[in-house]
């Protein structure tokens, strides 16, 4: 399952889902495309989106360019750098291409996160 993230006005970045939460991908998979203003917490971007969902295989450690969710705060979460989540996540995915796009991003800009396996 194949996504384009874009960040209005600055780029596109491609991403992939994977099998460590696969409910979780799925479900938000099913529900795209989503948009959301984005909030930056040292090198994570994330955003609210209109899903809840349960915690299916917590971790509390993430890599560069994970994608994933955060349960308590709904938030879908782009980790572009070092940073580590403030507590456990959901790893859905991968940025596959143009993770450097997010060093650019700033509070509030646009994101669109769409399918792009049509």
């Amino acid at each position: 399952m194949k996504l384009e993230i874009e960040i209005k006005g600055k780029g596109m970045a491609t991403a992939e889902l994977d099998q460590r939460n696969p409910e979780t991908a799925q479900k938000i998979y099913k529900n795209l495309p989503i948009k959301g203003m984005a909030n930056i917490w040292l090198e994570e971007v994330y955003f609210t989106i209109p899903q809840n969902l349960d915690y299916e295989t917590p971790s509390s450690a993430a890599s560069q360019g994970d994608l994933s969710y955060w349960p308590p705060g709904a938030a879908f979460c782009i980790f572009y750098g070092e940073s580590q989540p403030a507590s456990p996540v959901n790893h859905i995915g991968q940025i596959t291409d143009n993770l450097q796009l997010f060093l650019n991003v700033e509070e509030n800009d646009e994101i669109i996160i769409r399918n792009s396996d049509d």
